[in-house]
């Protein structure tokens, strides 16, 4: 009875927290959604008053638009790349390994399915990079969600706006995200800006556009100057070929810590996210080699 009632509150408490995972996403929507009224109807049909001005800053808008909506969309309901099939420990392999008590037979058994894998990193202490929760020895640069309950090929770290774990699979559409997301709160504020001026000076009527537009001008400028310091940084670790996880903890390889170990060159470390074609850089659909596994 008792052990009935706690499995009821702890399915309970892992529905709570699905749902108020999606509470950023939420946010983030409903600000865009305000984004885009204020914008399109308080700014460019009420108070922009040429009418080839509304037409340029609505086509130029739109444009940006699609490409910012379609790059959030993509990097929350992209699912995480797991490691295949191979990486996981048989069902005789799982048996001999959780009833072997000594920790030290355990290494090497681990060591031992390890050699028929393309796995070169380890942990600090030199074993073999194994999740006891997904049964699996880990490939390169994969690590375990606590929050998706998953090992992620690739992983950079678990982003709360998008309610997804950013890596391999999604990597490239969160940098767009960021991309145009910058180039959406800068276009906002430069064509915002004469305006926000005309209304300070008193230039424009008092009306209830002019708060709308004042404080379209701010929420652009403070996302704006957040964002490019996170796009920056997110850039040069794509430079370097590294991921949030790595630049904080060197990863160790079998023959000791490297933090550059994964450092190709810049441009095949562009391709390493973005992939060779060019063409497809700016466009979110998937475009890169497959992973090695």
């Amino acid at each position: 009875m008792r052990r009935g009632w706690k499995m009821a509150l702890s399915g309970g408490l892992r529905c709570c927290r699905r749902v108020l995972s999606w509470v950023p996403v939420l946010v983030i929507v409903l600000v865009v959604l305000w984004s885009y009224y204020a914008y399109v109807f308080e700014l460019c049909l009420v108070t922009v008053l040429s009418p080839a001005e509304k037409v340029i800053y609505l086509i130029f808008y739109h444009a940006i638009f699609v490409f910012f909506t379609w790059t959030y969309w993509k990097s929350i309901f992209t699912l995480p790349q797991q490691p295949n099939q191979k990486f996981h420990l048989s069902y005789t392999d799982k048996e001999r390994y959780e009833n072997e008590e000594r920790p030290e037979v355990q290494k090497q058994m681990l060591f031992d399915m390890a050699k028929k894998l393309p796995v070169y990193t380890r942990t600090g202490s030199g074993a073999v990079r194994f999740c006891d929760r997904c049964h699996l020895i880990k490939p390169d640069r994969c690590h375990h969600c606590s929050v998706c309950a998953m090992c992620v090929l690739k992983m950079d770290h678990h982003c709360p706006w998008v309610n997804n774990c950013i890596g391999f699979s999604n990597y490239k559409f969160f940098l767009q995200f960021l991309a145009y997301s910058v180039l959406y709160c800068l276009y906002i504020a430069t064509t915002v800006f004469s305006y926000f001026i005309k209304y300070w000076r008193g230039e424009l009527p008092s009306v209830r556009s002019k708060f709308h537009v004042l404080f379209l001008l701010f929420v652009a400028c403070m996302f704006f100057v957040s964002l490019v310091i996170l796009f920056g940084y997110h850039c040069w670790l794509v430079s370097r070929n590294k991921t949030t996880l790595e630049a904080f903890c060197t990863p160790v390889f079998t023959s000791g810590p490297e933090k550059n170990g994964f450092n190709l060159g810049f441009i095949k470390n562009i391709q390493q996210v973005f992939g060779d074609n060019k063409k497809f850089w700016l466009i979110p659909i998937g475009s890169r080699t497959l992973y090695l596994q």
